[in-house]
């Protein structure tokens, strides 16, 4: 009887964790904040060399090869982009694009944008 009430706690609280681990990363899949971008042609953290010309970016924390949906917020345009990089390392801002996916969303002049991203592969 006793082991059976702390099997039953047991589970209870491995479904709890569980459950806020789920909602957790259902809310790493979008975010939205500010995005620079930069266009140097240095290694990337993942190990490839930076090219300006394609659509990339910098992200603190997801996998690199994961594709985003970028919307700029004050135009609505929109570019899908790879990591392959890590960063930005400013507060506030949550992506580091490429020149090319920076143009795309037309945040060149500017040198920033407020962003909203989703994953989508």
């Amino acid at each position: 009887m006793f082991e059976k009430k702390y099997r039953v706690v047991f589970v209870a609280v491995s479904a709890i964790l569980a459950s806020s681990f789920v909602s957790g990363a259902a809310m790493a899949e979008n975010g939205c904040g500010g995005a620079s971008w930069y266009a140097l042609h240095s290694k990337t953290a993942s190990g490839e060399r930076m090219n300006p010309a394609r659509l990339t970016a910098a992200h603190r924390s997801l996998r690199f090869g994961t594709k985003l949906r970028v919307t700029n917020n004050r135009n609505g345009r929109a570019v899908i982009v790879r990591i392959n990089d890590r960063g930005p390392f400013i507060r506030g801002r949550v992506l580091d694009l490429s020149r090319a996916a920076a143009n795309s969303i037309g945040m060149v002049k500017s040198g920033t944008a407020k962003v909203c991203y989703e994953i989508i592969g």
